[in-house]
């Protein structure tokens, strides 16, 4: 299974294994990484998933599609270039590795 890294707005660092097919943020809910909200249960409908890719990572990311470039405008700390909300962020082989992270507040 792919492993996915979350860092935490105080710099702590959390590394999960997280089927291939599911969301980042269903992987987040399952493995008890508490900063991903996520109250809609993944319908792209809150923006209490929101997370920042690293860098290194944006390019092997499908393109941020109409809708989630809307709710980015609704999260709770200010979206910047590398925003994306992982409920939206499906995992896949090629994302083995991948460092996203958390905002300091979700709501």
């Amino acid at each position: 299974m792919p492993k996915v890294n979350f860092v935490d707005a105080d710099g702590t660092t959390t590394e999960v294994e997280i089927p291939v097919g599911w969301s980042i943020m269903e992987g987040a809910v399952q493995n008890g990484i508490d900063k991903i909200v996520a109250e809609c249960g993944g319908g792209c409908a809150c923006a209490t998933c929101h997370v920042f890719v690293d860098e290194a990572w944006l390019d092997k990311l499908d393109e941020c599609v109409d809708i989630e470039s809307d709710m980015l405008e609704c999260t709770a700390e200010e979206r910047k270039p590398n925003s994306r909300l992982s409920c939206q962020i499906k995992v896949q082989e090629n994302l083995d590795g991948i460092v996203v992270h958390l905002p300091a507040t979700q709501t």
